[in-house]
């Protein structure tokens, strides 16, 4: 027995050293390889360290020369499904969440320090996965045969067939116990400085905010529509900078919203916004917007004559000198609520794979702009336990960006199902960033004190997870899907949130005790959704389908 006993422990220590001695042979020969390219720069040799050349003496950014997930297949054709926005197969392989057995796992929170204010607390997003990935690169969707047809020129299609490039694979690898941590740069600017392009070549969402006096579209005050929570200006905000400035692309000009011009490209037509308070925050804009060009102000309503939108339901603005609406449906989830009474009283679930029962109201629409992402960082969904559910079957505990995927999927299935693509033009607006200090949303979290933008990128933090999860999910859809993607955009302007401004105090304490509860995420009216509406008019033209045919 003690001889069978020496036998194993000398079986378990050889398996112990095997990959020891296996990992010194490999790096005395990798560090054989480094000399040699470093005295000889051989043809043979300098390519294995390709990427590391491409480092310089103030960088930690590594060109990563090849995919690091192999379930993702770079030397296939980019993906065909995504108007304006098509990633390059490599970066969209990169989910820092990926577990072996395929789920998503979540991101830790990030901090976004405040530019005046990083020494002394943080500015950070309630959904704890808030950040940056790469810059995307452009491509168009020929809508006869939804295939890519680039409009980066000859070189580009050349790098996209190949793979992804080398010097757009720029990423930072920091090693942390066995955690890896994967960042990519912001911003950048190759299109920058005089050499313009036109706005087909031009990846829109990478830019920066730059004064301009002529704003906002509508004047402070002048729309009726914006609910209470939005409406800054009616509860007194001190400061009107926060409305004076716009949204300016490295690569090329974008035009300035055209409220007559959109009307008339909407013409008999319905245009849906289904989503959370965010993309209601987004609607009553471009409501806002829209009326403003009219001259006879009666002649645009809500239906049901309702003049407050905060609560769940389906909402409709017309605009009866062009015979369209503007509507408003209320699906956080975009996936069915469900809930059934036991014993013990009543019983709450998510289901992730049914919609929700909304969508009799805008499948036939026109233009249909989505998102889905705040009420997925509330408590009970990301918690995960006894809450999500499929077929008859609740998840004891499911990870949250996991389920988010899997509604996701869910959305995307009826979508190709029940999209006609040939009438209907489909978008995803992606997550708006937050900006809470010293807390949360329900913790405390402030932002009233902040006055200017972000001007500094390194207090950006990383791409928010779900939406990568969104971006390898849209790869997949028939239906071609046009990603507005906000999420940087919005990062930069912890300045243009309600925080305080959400009511009228009467009293000096009622004022103080509002600073305990402020809110961080949604957005002034007029702000920082208008732009949002700017970038969904050009992407519109940009994608010179039915109407918005040039």
């Amino acid at each position: 027995m003690e001889s069978t006993r020496l036998a194993l422990a000398d079986q378990l220590l050889a398996r112990r050293r095997k990959p020891f001695l296996l990992w010194v042979a490999a790096s005395l020969i990798i560090l054989s390889l480094f000399f040699l390219t470093t005295s000889f720069k051989g043809r043979i040799v300098t390519p294995f360290f390709s990427g590391f050349n491409s480092v310089t003496r103030n960088s930690s950014l590594v060109s990563w020369p090849f995919s690091r997930f192999p379930s993702i297949n770079t030397t296939s054709s980019p993906p065909t499904n995504v108007i304006g926005v098509v990633l390059e197969k490599t970066h969209v392989g990169n989910f820092t969440g990926i577990t072996q057995n395929g789920s998503f796992g979540d991101e830790e929170a990030t901090s976004v320090p405040g530019s005046h204010e990083a020494k002394s607390g943080n500015l950070t997003d309630s959904s704890g996965d808030e950040g940056f990935l790469e810059r995307p690169r452009l491509g168009i969707i020929d809508p006869g045969n939804h295939s890519l047809s680039s409009n980066a020129g000859d070189a580009d299609a050349k790098r996209s067939a190949e793979g992804a490039s080398v010097e757009n694979l720029v990423a930072e690898i920091k090693n942390e116990g066995n955690e890896e941590i994967v960042r990519f740069p912001v911003g950048g600017g190759e299109q920058g400085g005089n050499n313009k392009v036109s706005i087909e070549k031009c990846d829109i969402f990478d830019g920066k905010w730059v004064r301009d006096d002529s704003k906002p579209y509508y004047p402070l005050g002048s729309c009726p529509y914006i609910d209470k929570d939005f409406d800054c200006y009616l509860h007194g905000r001190p400061d009107v900078g926060f409305v004076k400035w716009k949204w300016q692309p490295n690569g090329c000009d974008i035009p300035s919203l055209n409220a007559t011009d959109f009307l008339e490209r909407l013409r008999g037509k319905k245009l849906v916004f289904v989503g959370d308070s965010l993309n209601r925050n987004m609607w009553e804009s471009l409501v806002c917007i829209l009326r403003n060009s009219i001259g006879k102000k009666k002649r645009v309503y809500e239906i049901s004559g309702r003049r407050e939108f905060k609560k769940k339901g389906i909402y409709a603005f017309r605009f009866e000198d062009y015979n369209c609406t503007v509507d408003f449906v209320s699906s956080p989830f975009l996936v069915r609520e469900s809930s059934f009474k036991t014993k013990n009283g009543t019983f709450e679930t998510l289901r992730l794979d049914l919609m929700d029962q909304t969508t009799s109201m805008y499948h036939d629409a026109d233009v249909i702009i989505f998102n889905s992402g705040h009420w997925w960082t509330h408590e009970k969904t990301s918690r995960g336990e006894d809450y999500y559910q499929e077929g008859n079957h609740i998840h004891r505990r499911l990870k949250v960006l996991e389920a988010y995927k899997r509604a996701l999927l869910t959305w995307a299935r009826w979508i190709d199902k029940n999209i006609d693509r040939n009438r209907t033009l489909v978008l995803f607006k992606g997550y708006s960033v937050t900006h809470f200090r010293g807390g949360q949303w329900n913790s405390g979290g402030q932002c009233h004190r902040e006055t200017e933008p972000i001007f500094n990128t390194a207090y950006l933090g990383k791409y928010p997870s779900k939406m990568r999860a969104l971006q390898h999910v849209l790869q997949e859809t028939k239906i071609p899907v046009i990603y507005l993607n906000i999420s940087r955009l919005t990062a930069y302007r912890k300045d243009a949130h309600p925080s305080i401004y959400r009511m009228t105090y009467n009293t000096a304490e009622e004022r103080i005790a509002a600073e305990r509860s402020q809110d961080c995420s949604h957005w002034c009216l007029p702000g920082v959704p208008d732009t949002w509406n700017e970038l969904l008019y050009a992407s519109l033209l940009k994608a010179g389908l039915g109407s918005w045919k040039k």
